[in-house]
């Protein structure tokens, strides 16, 4: 299988296209065929060579930790999910990522996907959401009318954080440039504070929860908004400091497929979107720009890497004996009218991408 890889630790030249041997299901795991993936920073900061101290590799490394994509097998102990099924994951094993043609992921930790998003905008999900999710549900516990500060509201994990926090009822402050203030409300923050102009220690006080996304000193001055009895959780390092009164951790983040249903539930009911800055397509050079793009941290939401389908393959693996045709370019209004047309024989509809579709018809083949 196709797979970018890294042999050393480096700039992004390393990273390098090249076959690799595709990975055996075991009895409790799925094999999924990616569609699309997805960058974090905790991707580059591998390959640079960062995080050697808290991370053993093996070389060659395939970095990536989003998942979005088709089940290819199962295994003999799985009995949730079947061969077509689409789904989206964060995997476990982090020196063997996604960045591949295939990935194999034990099935607890993967969730069907939204069935109102694409792959793409399904393989923005994952870490970014689990990371926010477990910031704010599990180790915060937070709750309705909740005062919580989110740090880098734009970004990957605050721009879901925002909106998993409203989804609990919370008050939301976050901060950002002033060009994404507008943005920042649209996805329900109600306060919005330009950190190049004005200082959120200054601004804020009575705090329940902050969400740290920065570290350094802007985790020092977050401790002084917080009231006795809140919560500090950082996703970059723990602590600096212990502040009596104040509950103060580092998460670090554990695959959770049950967590990703939850998630799901909040997509497909609209109480989350997914925010995409950029599609770049699966290959070397794709890769390679999704790299320095995030590195450059200041990107809104996640950058995205397209896997380019081979239609004919998807519909002979899938679909072997059905009569299936795709349509591409086209709007989902459209989508709905000729499923009108073919209800009499229409089995059902995929969405592949945002503007690609593939219809299964009932028929004698």
């Amino acid at each position: 299988m196709k797979a970018i890889v890294i042999d050393q630790y480096g700039n992004v030249e390393e990273l390098k296209e090249r076959e690799v041997l595709k990975p055996i299901v075991k009895g409790n795991e799925v094999l999924i065929r990616i569609l699309a993936t997805s960058v974090n920073p905790v991707d580059w900061k591998i390959r640079k060579g960062d995080l050697q101290e808290q991370l053993r590799f093996s070389f060659p490394i395939i970095l990536g930790l989003d998942v979005a994509g088709v089940i290819e097998e199962v295994g003999e102990e799985v009995e949730y999910f079947k061969v077509g099924d689409k789904v989206f994951t964060k995997p476990e094993n982090i020196g063997k990522g996604s960045y591949a043609e295939f990935i194999t992921v034990k099935s607890d930790l993967v969730s069907y996907m939204p069935t109102n998003l694409s792959f793409e905008e399904a393989a923005s999900i994952p870490l970014a959401g689990l990371t926010a999710w477990q910031s704010l549900v599990d180790y915060a516990k937070i709750k309705e009318h909740d005062r919580v500060l989110i740090h880098a509201g734009a970004g990957g994990v605050g721009s879901l954080a925002i909106q998993i926090a409203k989804s609990f009822g919370a008050f939301v402050a976050t901060t950002a440039s002033s060009k994404n203030e507008e943005f920042l409300k649209s996805l329900g923050a109600d306060l919005v504070i330009d950190y190049k102009k004005d200082k959120f220690e200054e601004l804020l006080s009575d705090f329940d929860i902050v969400l740290d996304t920065i570290g350094g000193e802007v985790q020092e001055k977050s401790f002084q908004i917080i009231k006795s009895g809140g919560v500090l959780v950082s996703i970059v390092h723990e602590p600096i400091q212990k502040v009596k009164g104040i509950k103060s951790g580092f998460l670090w983040l554990k695959p959770n497929g049950k967590q990703l249903e939850a998630l799901s539930k909040l997509i497909v009911h609209g109480k989350i979107k997914p925010i995409i800055s950029k599609v770049v397509p699966f290959n070397e050079e794709g890769v390679r720009e999704a790299h320095i793009l995030s590195e450059g941290q200041h990107v809104r939401g996640k950058i995205v890497m397209k896997v380019k389908l081979n239609h004919k393959k998807l519909r002979e693996k899938y679909y072997p004996k059905s009569h299936i045709f795709i349509l591409d370019s086209i709007s989902y209004w459209t989508c709905n009218v000729i499923s009108i047309i073919y209800s009499f024989v229409l089995y059902h509809v995929i969405s592949v991408n945002q503007s690609t579709y593939l219809f299964h018809l009932t028929l004698n083949s």
